[in-house]
């Protein structure tokens, strides 16, 4: 969807990484690693997001790291877009406001990470979820996005750890 709007792999590649999981922040030869991109063209780019205020950057040792800027005024509609490439507002709104009592939802994995993946992993925190409607309502899903849709669910105790990187979605 965005490489028809935007002609740079590497700007499209830094722009999911860095807003589907805005907490999850990188440094530059970690993300050419990551990515799997040259790290001239990562280093303009990364340049230019920070010019525009997209991104924030903070030195760590002798190292530069890169966040997303929360204060950026387009924030939350490239947080949006971001979530929109990968289809997980679709799941959202297909598949886990309809299964029952559920506390919170995590995008795990390689998505949570900001790197593309064909599978959306899904760690439910719930009381009560109707697995029959949780694995209809999933197979729908995987049929709206093209991607295929691997739920974990479980009930979390006080000392349980939510895996990183991960991103809250409700």
């Amino acid at each position: 969807m965005l490489d028809s709007l935007i002609q740079s792999r590497t700007r499209i590649r830094l722009l999911t990484r860095f807003f589907l999981n805005p907490e999850q922040g990188g440094f530059l030869r970690g993300l050419e690693k990551e990515l799997g991109e040259n790290s001239n063209a990562l280093r303009i780019e990364l340049n230019r997001f920070e010019e525009a205020g997209m991104l924030r950057s903070e030195w760590r040792g002798h190292r530069k790291w890169f966040l997303v800027n929360p204060a950026f005024p387009l924030f939350a509609e490239l947080h949006s877009i971001a979530m929109k490439q990968f289809g997980i507002d679709r799941v959202v709104d297909t598949v886990l406001r309809k299964i029952g009592a559920v506390d919170a939802v995590y995008l795990v994995g390689s998505l949570a990470a900001g790197l593309d993946s064909d599978t959306v992993d899904l760690l439910l925190l719930a009381s009560d979820v109707n697995r029959a409607e949780l694995d209809r309502l999933t197979a729908k899903a995987e049929t709206l996005i093209e991607r295929k849709i691997l739920c974990t669910v479980r009930e979390l105790n006080s000392t349980d750890a939510v895996p990183v990187p991960s991103l809250k979605l409700i």
